[in-house]
């Protein structure tokens, strides 16, 4: 369900979409960090399976997951998410990236932020982040960035407020 005062906003290199939820910026945090949570809020419906179930904790941190999308040459196929900001109860973000066989992780040059903001002791504004200006001029070649419409961000902020209700 659309929720009244979403906004998605389109640049050259980024897309952003901002929504009220009705909770603490503590309880939307709490439920950002929790990888277990991320196939439920994500409004492209790629996320399959958390393969990291513990709860974010720290910048460098890394977190992977099982993904399903039909335009990807795999298909199926695992990102690993390194968190680049880590700041309680205001912002967390991470990179996306691929294992490669030697166990090292290689970041495409996009990543996904959540900013929030206290609006009082009961409602946080959220705003979510995709931003691909680093990634590089070979794979722009490959890939569509974004990779998904805006309306996707706007559906991952209805399911957040969704599962913040629901807790």
């Amino acid at each position: 369900m659309r929720r009244q005062g979403a906004v998605n906003t389109v640049d050259q290199e980024n897309v952003s979409a901002t929504l009220t939820v009705a909770a603490p910026a503590e309880k939307v945090f709490a439920v950002l960090a929790d990888p277990t949570t991320h196939a439920a809020i994500d409004g492209t419906g790629w996320i399959q399976e958390v393969g990291d179930r513990a709860p974010l904790a720290e910048v460098g941190q890394i977190f992977r997951m099982d993904m399903h999308h039909s335009h990807h040459p795999k298909v199926d196929y695992r990102v690993a998410n390194k968190v680049h900001v880590f700041d309680r109860a205001r912002a967390i973000g991470w990179l996306t990236g691929q294992e490669k066989d030697d166990g090292q992780v290689e970041y495409g040059g996009w990543t996904w932020r959540y900013d929030l903001v206290s609006l009082g002791p009961s409602r946080t504004g959220v705003t979510l982040t995709y931003d691909w200006s680093a990634v590089p001029p070979s794979l722009r070649e490959v890939f569509p960035f974004p990779p998904f419409g805006p309306e996707h961000l706007g559906n991952s902020l209805d399911h957040l407020a969704d599962i913040v209700a629901g807790r």
